[in-house]
């Protein structure tokens, strides 16, 4: 115990005493939009990087859910100069794909009426095209040009509200990432987008439609949002992949990768005039934009409990979910400590009642926030049946845990405990350069000013007991809930009832 103190002094000091953090953080917008921040770590020759981009899946259009998933993996193939054989000659191939697919999307198109032997003609026309397309390309170009100059941690990831590219390079590869980040966001170029496409579409089959625990999320989400695009996993539907376009993805990106709607951060051993010379030269070349507008459907109110059965031979799970407000609700940080009081690790409720004592999960867990906070979402709880219990035991005895928090209010020795576990989590987030610059970017955007990140651990600070039973009693209620659970085949078919 006292060890872990010794190590989080200097983290709390740090945090406590903004105005001192403050001295290392540089921030700057480009005439264009695009934003800046940079922090100054000179403990090692390393530099993090983070391109926050403020779009996600919940910004896919009708018809291309996962179109902004598919954009990531395109962010990867390289430019004009990096990933090709002969450039000129990639580009009439790449242009002939698309005419022929043209015509074989307007024979489908036709309905009842497509003469299926043109169809036919077509794939085989379209293949020998796409193969010639491809036969000009350089594979993994971009990613080993960086990995031979020393990047480490090289990747991205598309979320419900946000998509982010990040990795470290050395101190003196710092002008090489300003060359690849800018030329990869100005000049991307959509090779091998059919073949990627196929590898999108395996994704989705490997994590969601072959993983019982995906499939349930998903049919959780699905059932919670009957309006918000909250309701589709960032992967997208299977119909809507495997029909994906390459010009509705040039059309995805440029509409959500205009300069304003993206945050870059910089945490690491850098002169920040040395960054802000550097971005003028490279990134200003990026043409500003409008920025798009945010998602205008509002989820309608629910008025009754939701419940979807999953049919799984697998380990049975169940999640529940109560919906809750978005990310910039006065009840956030309360939503934060009740996710603590249920699940903190060994010395939440549900371990403590469910695994540990009655035994009769082998996990259970909640999540404050799910699957994105930038809209109103969800608080998510999701139990693992123990050999020999049940789902409708572990339901109701997480219904039972619910309900004596809206009677019984939290004490203040497990209050206290839980806002500094709360709080030293917030910090350690900060101890890497990566973590660091993420965490910069998210809330810069997420909350308009990246201090947030430490005026939110005042506001966990500011918590009560009242506040918790409050929230307990006004959001974990049945009328808003969704339950979404596996049941084995046989009993899915009627036997065995």
């Amino acid at each position: 115990m006292k060890l872990t103190v010794l190590l989080l002094c200097p983290l709390l000091l740090a945090a406590q005493n903004l105005k001192e953090f403050e001295k290392r953080v540089t921030e700057f917008n480009l005439a264009n939009g695009l934003h800046f921040i940079v922090i100054e770590r000179h403990e090692a020759p390393v530099v993090s990087f983070h391109s926050y981009v403020n779009a996600g899946s919940v910004d896919d259009p009708k018809g291309e859910t996962g179109i902004a998933h598919m954009f990531e993996h395109m962010a990867f193939k390289g430019t004009e100069t990096i990933g090709t054989k002969n450039y000129a000659l990639e580009k009439q191939a790449m242009d002939a794909v698309e005419k022929i697919y043209d015509r074989y999307d307007a024979e489908r198109n036709k309905g009842p009426k497509a003469d299926p032997k043109k169809i036919e003609a077509i794939q085989q026309e379209l293949k020998a095209a796409m193969e010639k397309a491809n036969s000009y390309v350089v594979p993994n170009a971009y990613t080993e040009l960086i990995e031979a100059s020393g990047g480490v941690g090289l990747n991205a990831g598309t979320g419900e509200d946000s998509t982010n590219y990040f990795y470290n390079f050395p101190r003196n590869r710092l002008e090489l990432w300003f060359l690849l980040e800018s030329q990869r966001f100005y000049d991307p170029v959509f090779r091998e987008f059919y073949k990627e496409r196929d590898v999108v579409r395996e994704e989705r089959r490997m994590r969601v439609e072959s993983n019982p625990q995906g499939l349930l999320v998903e049919s959780l989400v699905s059932s919670a949002f009957a309006a918000h695009p909250y309701h589709v996993m960032p992967g997208g539907w299977a119909s809507d992949i495997e029909n994906f376009r390459l010009p509705e993805a040039v059309e995805f990106y440029k509409k959500y990768y205009v300069p304003g709607n993206i945050t870059i951060a910089i945490a690491g051993d850098v002169d920040p005039k040395e960054c802000k010379r550097m971005a003028d030269k490279y990134f200003s070349i990026l043409p500003s934009g409008p920025l798009p507008a945010p998602v205008r459907t509002i989820e309608p109110e629910q008025k009754g409990e939701r419940r979807a059965e999953v049919t799984s031979p697998a380990q049975p799970f169940i999640a529940i979910a109560y919906k809750r407000p978005d990310q910039l609700d006065k009840d956030d940080p309360v939503f934060d400590v009740l996710n603590e009081v249920l699940a903190g690790e060994r010395t939440g409720l549900l371990y403590k009642e469910l695994v540990r004592d009655r035994k009769i999960s082998l996990g259970a867990f909640s999540q404050a926030t799910f699957p994105g906070g930038k809209y109103p979402n969800l608080f998510l709880f999701f139990l693992v049946p123990n050999m020999g219990h049940t789902i409708e035991e572990n339901e109701k005895a997480c219904y039972e845990i619910i309900e004596r928090l809206k009677k019984e209010k939290v004490d203040e020795a497990t209050l206290n405990r839980i806002k500094t576990k709360v709080r030293a989590g917030v910090i350690r987030r900060l101890d890497s350069n990566s973590g660091l610059a993420e965490a910069l970017s998210f809330y810069h955007v997420n909350y308009g000013d990246w201090r947030k990140m430490f005026t939110g651990i005042d506001d966990i600070a500011k918590v009560t007991a009242d506040d918790v039973q409050r929230v307990a009693k006004q959001y974990l209620i049945k009328e808003t809930r969704t339950v979404a659970y596996t049941v084995p085949p046989a009993k899915a078919q009627g036997e065995g009832k």
